[in-house]
């Protein structure tokens, strides 16, 4: 078994502690993220919250994750994703409900969805953004939970890892594609992979997300380059010493214009 294996195996067991149903609360209407991927001179940057991953252990396990969102946001930042995961990555939706408190940005839920009520939960807990992740997902699962989430009123990023799941996300029309440079079975990056991908499926009516493996300047330059309108970026930002002169490097020059 993979690492993802492992994963979804624990939120599927997560799953059976949850009711039968968790009840949307009223809230206000999620912030709209494609308005701040609409920008012909820019890429975006969406900054993590991540205390840990399976690949690297502790990244940055003491930090408070609601400073560390604030800091983002000074900084720059375009949205804000927050895992939360616990078993793998040392999140919780605490974490998620304190920051999308307090932050006027769009927060991205980062999670592995394979229910209606972890979407729900999302929802409740602040979330402006949901992960559905093609690799983990049947076609008509896909499908049905990328129309719950948009009758939400959520923004959906779709997630992909290459070509053959590119060609199925395309299938239910989504704005957003993320494209993760990091293999979930192996945990291998390489961002080449953004680069082939958008060279053969970029196209101006999908918004595009690079993401894992942008560390550097021209990390981010490589990906505006290649047609990507947005970028997540956490390891390197969750380990800088100043967070804002980190986002000011990948969003410098040529590859930002504010």
């Amino acid at each position: 078994m993979t690492i993802l294996d492992d994963i979804v195996k624990v939120k599927k067991e997560e799953l059976l502690k949850y009711p039968e149903e968790v009840e949307i609360i009223t809230r206000e209407k999620p912030l709209d993220f494609t308005g701040r991927l609409d920008r012909n001179n820019g890429i975006a940057l969406i900054s993590e919250v991540k205390r840990a991953s399976p690949s690297q252990g502790d990244i940055n396990a003491v930090m408070d994750p609601l400073s560390q969102a604030k800091s983002y946001v000074k900084g720059g930042a375009d949205a804000i994703s927050v895992l939360t995961d616990t078993s793998f990555f040392k999140g919780t939706f605490d974490d998620l409900k304190k920051i999308a408190d307090e932050v006027d940005v769009p927060v991205l839920n980062k999670d592995f969805i394979i229910d209606k009520r972890q979407i729900n939960r999302a929802y409740n807990h602040g979330a402006d953004i949901v992960l559905l992740i093609v690799t983990i997902l049947e076609d008509e699962v896909l499908q049905d939970l990328y129309n719950y989430a948009t009758e939400l009123g959520l923004n959906i990023i779709v997630e992909v890892h290459d070509e053959d799941e590119l060609k199925r996300a395309l299938k239910i029309s989504p704005k957003i594609i993320g494209i993760n440079n990091r293999n979930l079975k192996t945990f291998t990056v390489d961002i080449g992979n953004s680069e082939r991908l958008l060279k053969k499926y970029g196209t101006n009516d999908i918004y595009f997300i690079a993401e894992s493996g942008i560390h550097t300047e021209a990390d981010a330059g490589r990906m505006k380059q290649a047609g990507a309108a947005g970028m997540l970026v956490g390891e390197s930002l969750m380990r800088a010493d100043s967070i804002a002169e980190k986002i000011k490097e990948l969003k410098s020059g040529e590859v930002y214009e504010n």
